[in-house]
């Protein structure tokens, strides 16, 4: 089973993977860990990652990049209409009404919703990581920003889904960071003791994000989150992009913002530029060549005129973190450590303003670029049987409002209740009672817009379906479970009716109405026991529509003793019938889309494959043409003769040329064929020039074969001891076949030195090689001597052994150890080892 965590980020993405030896950040083929979040769409296949990443300005209108934070988002919604005059591609409205970004693919417009891009971003990383693991990757983790909605969530789930990948959770990027930080903490403090606060800052290439995190030993619990969600590396980025395009309009009379390679361009030296500032205080120059209409442009800029360009995005790194503090109602001196990560916290202004907040030095053990993705493989591990993880709790939270709404038959118009407040420990279920005789829609909305970073507060409607009155007509008690899952979704999960039915007197009742009334709590799923301390509040807005909504009472088991005697008399039966609910979510894909999309996905990896394979066939003959011209003046030249060198030449000549013009989109058996055509006359040429490199050094290893055995020969007819053992007729042979192979040899190597080396060689390599003697004659000559039995000795009786350790009739170890028999010894007695007698 595959264990992997994925940062999907808004520039760049990470990968990471659980193995025996611990959690690992995997390269990929260009052996960088960290691959672009960048698609570029040609004309016969994709490239995804930094192959893309290299055509953004050649093919700056099909390469897609930016576009996380699209996901959920409608065509008009506000974030959209702001971001379109920043990009090099095209954005339009779906019939859906959502962001599509539209490129040209396989020769034609295409439009591709936000989910399909990222899809294909994902099944990228899912490549990588199943190159290094060698195995299928289908279970993962991937980071989202703690501020996402519903809708976004949503839309990157269905995104993993089109990849093919089974996410086993969507996780908050501060939650990660906070996994990778705690878990391997030996020293966090014991359950029941005061928890250790950590606040851990993220600022990123699009978002800051910060959140404030409790650790027990084996437990995380976030407190609270607070972030901006437009702050981030890019921001400090465009205010270089409008300084140099103000400063070269002045001086070279350029309008860059026109063009948008030079614009890109741009964007590319001034990220560059901010990274140097970042490690240099002096001033550091920007030079451009043939920048715009074949000018080359530069300019300078120093850390401390940029700093002052940045006064009001600096203004902007505190709010989030004195409203942590607020929310989690800690203050600064009951941190223990600010732990930062991101790319941008190494802006050393960014750095300064985090620890100047909190009086205090700032942490960085954590990898700042990796420290998200190492969190989500973790929490992968602790999910995944294949895998033994310390065990650690982990309690993230909602990070806005959540409340429902619905019609009260009770009251004319809609009533509604906060469900979820700010901060609110999930994942977690809440079981809700309503009173209805027919079937009644719940609205699900964020209860505060204000403080959403996202035009529409709607979550989804939902409609619990076949609501019956109770047979006497009464208002049947609806149960209804709404929950925040794993993800951070929003939920109405089941609803069940309870049917009341009355029971004979004699009978014993199955459930009294009490027994129900303590089925009405707030419950939380035993997936979660460590929410359990969450107390069920009930809103006082409910007072009024008790009839029509009950929450749990938190003194409702003391309550039912106070209950009048013919409650307790009342004896009825209760059994519940699971209800239907349909969903209508947010901005929601719905399944049929997703299979077409799915379907689609793997098309296009197909056409990529092949494309690949056509590429590669195309890149053979290339290469075969460049190296076979090289050594025909080179390490072939003695072995090919001057007319064949000449017309061999010149069909390498004629094959570059056909490459380069009728041959450059063929389709990959032309290329194959193409290949076998060159190398039917290429080939003869390189074997004899292997075979001339190969020959000597076998001929050499015979001719010592040869000698040897001929020693060996010499001294065995000489009797020498070493060898007077071995058989005469054996001998004989090896003699035979000794004198055979020099023959062999002799007369091969003087055919040899008369042939010319333009020709085919006299003996092959094959020949040399199957002429070896040491099959034939080595088992032989290695004969062991037959082993000379020594003469046995005669018995001796025990008494005339006498004691061995020289002390009188006691009998010595040995004698001991064999019970001090006085019998004549047997053979194993005297195979006993000997022991040295003085």
């Amino acid at each position: 089973m595959s264990v992997v965590g994925i940062d999907l980020g808004f520039q760049s993405c990470y990968v990471a993977v659980a193995r025996a030896g611990g959690i690992e950040t995997i390269a990929n083929e260009y052996s960088d860990r960290c691959t672009p979040a960048c698609v570029s769409f040609g004309p016969k296949n994709r490239s995804v990652g930094a192959a893309a990443k290299s055509q953004v300005i050649s093919n700056a209108k099909n390469t897609v990049q930016g576009f996380k934070r699209f996901h959920g988002r409608a065509f008009s919604d506000p974030f959209v209409e702001a971001e379109k005059a920043n990009l090099a591609y095209d954005v339009v409205q779906l019939p859906t009404g959502l962001t599509g970004i539209k490129v040209t693919y396989m020769e034609e417009e295409r439009n591709f919703t936000t989910e399909q891009v990222t899809a294909m971003l994902l099944s990228k990383l899912k490549e990588t990581a199943e190159s290094v693991l060698k195995k299928p990757v289908v279970d993962c983790v991937v980071s989202v920003p703690c501020f996402y909605t519903d809708a976004e969530r949503r839309s990157v789930m269905d995104a993993t889904q089109i990849a093919g990948l089974n996410c086993l959770r969507l996780m908050n990027e501060t939650t990660a960071v906070a996994l990778a930080y705690g878990i391997y903490k030996q020293d966090l403090p014991a359950l029941e003791e005061k928890p250790r606060n950590v606040v851990f800052v993220d600022m990123g290439h699009s978002a800051y994000q910060v959140s404030v995190c409790a650790f027990n030993r084996g437990k995380l619990k976030v407190l609270a989150t607070a972030f901006d969600t437009t702050l981030g590396g890019r921001k400090f980025d465009e205010v270089l992009v409008n300084h140099f395009c103000e400063e070269f309009g002045k001086k070279y009379k350029l309008d860059i913002k026109s063009k948008v390679r030079a614009l890109l361009r741009l964007s590319q030296e001034c990220e560059k530029l901010k990274k140097l500032m970042s490690a240099n205080a002096s001033d550091l120059p920007l030079s451009i060549e043939c920048f715009m209409n074949d000018i080359d442009v530069s300019g300078t800029m120093n850390r401390g005129k940029f700093l002052e360009m940045c006064d009001d995005l600096l203004a902007r790194v505190e709010p989030p973190l004195r409203s942590v503090l607020e929310q989690s109602k800690l203050k600064r001196e009951d941190i223990y450590a600010v732990e930062i990560v991101g790319g941008a916290t190494r802006i050393p202004a960014v750095k300064e303003k985090i620890s100047k907040f909190f009086g205090k030095e700032l942490s960085t053990t954590l990898n700042a670029d990796e420290a998200v993705t190492r969190g989500c493989a973790l929490q992968c591990a602790i999910l995944s049987p294949a895998f033994k993880v310390r065990e650690f709790s982990i309690t993230d939270v909602v990070a806005y409002p959540i409340s429902l709404r619905w019609n009260s038959p009770a009251e004319e118009g809609s009533s509604d209740c906060e469900v979820f407040p700010k901060n609110h420990a999930a994942p977690f279920s809440k079981v809700l009672t309503f009173y209805r005789k027919e079937p009644f829609t719940l609205e699900a909305y964020y209860s505060s817009p204000q403080d959403l970073p996202y035009p529409d507060p709607a979550i989804a409607q939902f409609s619990v379906q076949k609501v019956t009155p109770q047979s006497d007509g009464s208002s049947s008690k609806v149960k209804v479970k709404v929950r925040v899952n794993v993800h951070g979704i929003f939920s109405v999960s089941s609803a069940s009716l309870v049917e009341v039915h009355k029971s004979e007197e004699n009978e014993e009742p199955m459930e009294t109405d009490q027994n129900a009334k303590e089925e009405e709590k707030m419950q939380v799923d035993q997936e979660e026991p460590h929410t359990e301390e969450q107390q069920p509040q009930t809103p006082a807005e409910n007072k009024a529509e008790s009839e029509e909504m009950e929450t749990s009472q938190a003194g409702s088991k003391d309550k039912k003793t106070d209950q009048p005697p013919q409650a307790k008399k009342a004896k009825v039966k209760t059994s519940t019938v699971d209800l239907p609910i349909e969903s209508q979510l947010l901005w929601q894909l719905d399944r049929e889309m997703v299979g077409l999309y799915t379907e689609n996905e793997g098309k296009m990896i197909m056409q990529d494959k092949l494309e690949k394979e056509r590429n590669d066939a195309k890149n053979a003959v290339e290469e075969y043409v460049y190296e076979m011209r090289d050594k025909l003046s080179g390490d072939y030249e003695k072995f090919v003769s001057e007319d064949d060198r000449n017309s061999f030449t010149l069909k390498l000549e004629d094959t570059e040329n056909w490459l380069y013009e009728d041959g450059e989109d063929q389709p990959k058996q032309v290329y194959v064929d193409k290949l076998a055509e060159l190398k039917n006359l290429g080939q003869p040429i390189k074997t004899r020039f292997q075979e001339s490199e190969e020959r000597p050094k076998l001929f050499e290893e015979l001719g010592k074969q040869i000698q040897q055995y001929m020693k060996v020969i010499s001294s065995f007819k000489n009797k020498e001891d070493q060898y007077e053992h071995l058989d005469a007729a054996d001998m004989t042979k090896v003699e035979k076949s000794t004198n055979e192979a020099m023959e062999w040899m002799n007369n091969k190597l003087n055919l040899q030195n008369k042939q010319s080396l333009t020709l085919d060689p006299v003996v092959k390599t094959k020949e040399i090689e199957a002429k070896e003697l040491t099959s034939i004659c080595s088992p032989i000559i290695s004969k062991p001597k037959p082993k000379v039995e020594p003469p046995k000795e005669e018995p001796k009786h025990a008494e005339q052994n006498g004691p061995v350790d020289g002390q009188g009739d006691n009998p010595g170890p040995q004698a001991a150890e064999q019970g001090a028999d006085t019998s004549v010894p047997s053979d194993a007695d005297k195979k006993l080892p000997e022991m040295d007698i003085d």
